[in-house]
């Protein structure tokens, strides 16, 4: 047994634990950087509090490097001191490469992987206080802050344990207005972001541990939440299993949904979360019938089916039907929805294979493999 682990500094979970923010934030700093995303007039009481202390960058859509560019110009210009990030992954990734760049200088192409620079971050980012208002991306307890380049026509990281956020304000009570639509895909991408960790081939004792809890609380409680938005007890565990898997692929890596995920997030406008959703069947059924799976890894999933479907007997099998059902009743579409099509396969599987979450897919797929998958979640 051996492993490292890291995590957000400080984490704070449950109902009403948004009603600490004003006494967080003043013990951080005096000028804060606030970014809130589409969604940010739902808790708009929350923000106001904060903006008249500091600038306020309302993020429409998904961060690009442009967009942080231009957010950092102005927190270096009020001299803000420290980052407080309300929204989905989106809001949470500008803030957290925010408070990096305010620590480190240079620019975010400097620190990008795959199309930048990747040079090391080298000091710790300026205290930031992450507030999910969706139960998604886990973005509050990861290391990385996802950016788009429209120039390249991808989605990469900038990656360091420096940038996890100081803060994790996680309050299920956010998540009570999500839409149907939104707490479809954003809790699938939850889903996606527990199972993939726990068949990586990067995971631990550790990460295994919170993915068997993710698990179980996202697979009995998601298709509540979507049913009946108002359930807080199916909220709090959609909200918890969001928690323990950004925490354990933050420790153990993605896969081939992930891999997949980050060319198509670039190319095309297709919210992460119901991309990943499409993906997720496809890419266990890939996985499962390789000629290289071994033993181990199909142990996983058969006990990922196990839990998910609450049948002691269940066989990996078993876990893809699960979810073809549930992405079938929440209203999932193919990937044709947002443009994507054949003349599309070629480029993106090329992109795909050199993604950094397919280095934790348990096995290594093939061109023709990847062909097949992306052709099935169109």
């Amino acid at each position: 047994m051996g492993f490292d682990f890291a995590t957000a500094g400080r984490v704070i979970f449950g109902a009403g634990t948004v009603s600490q923010l004003d006494d967080l934030a003043h013990a951080l700093g005096k000028k804060p950087f606030v970014v809130s995303g589409r969604g940010g007039e739902r808790h708009s009481g929350v923000v106001e509090r904060l903006v008249d202390r500091g600038p306020w960058l309302r993020l429409d859509g998904e961060p690009d490097f442009e967009g942080v560019r231009q957010a950092l110009n102005v927190a270096r210009a009020e001299a803000c001191d420290h980052v407080v990030a309300i929204g989905g992954g989106s809001a949470i990734d500008a803030g957290k490469a925010i408070a990096m760049l305010i620590t480190n200088g240079g620019d975010p192409m400097d620190y990008a992987e795959v199309i930048g620079s990747g040079s090391p971050v080298k000091c710790v980012s300026a205290p930031f206080i992450a507030i999910p208002t969706t139960a998604g991306a886990g973005a509050e307890v990861t290391r990385n802050a996802v950016l788009r380049s429209r120039e390249h026509g991808v989605k990469v990281s900038l990656r360091s344990a420096l940038m996890i956020p100081s803060i994790a304000l996680v309050d299920p009570e956010l998540t009570l207005e999500l839409p149907p639509s939104i707490t479809a895909s954003t809790g699938l991408d939850a889903l996606t972001q527990v199972l993939e960790p726990f068949v990586s081939c990067r995971a631990n004792e550790l990460t295994d541990t919170l993915c068997r809890e993710g698990l179980r609380r996202i697979g009995r409680s998601l298709r509540v939440a979507f049913e009946k938005g108002d359930q807080i007890e199916a909220r709090i565990d959609v909200a918890f299993g969001a928690l323990v898997g950004g925490m354990a692929l933050a420790n153990a890596g993605l896969g081939a949904v992930h891999g997949f995920a980050a060319p198509i997030g670039g190319m095309f406008d297709a919210p992460h979360g119901a991309v990943c959703a499409a993906l997720l069947a496809p890419v266990m059924e890939g996985n499962i019938h390789h000629k290289d799976c071994g033993l181990e890894t199909m142990r996983r999933y058969e006990e990922a089916a196990r839990i998910l479907t609450q049948s002691a007997s269940a066989r990996a099998e078993d876990g893809i039907a699960w979810v073809r059902d549930l992405t079938r009743d929440l209203g999932v579409l193919g990937l044709s929805k947002y443009g994507i099509g054949e003349v599309h396969v070629e480029e993106l599987c090329h992109r795909a294979a050199a993604a950094s979450s397919m280095r934790g897919n348990p096995v290594v797929l093939e061109s023709g493999l990847l062909r097949s998958i992306l052709r099935a979640a169109i």
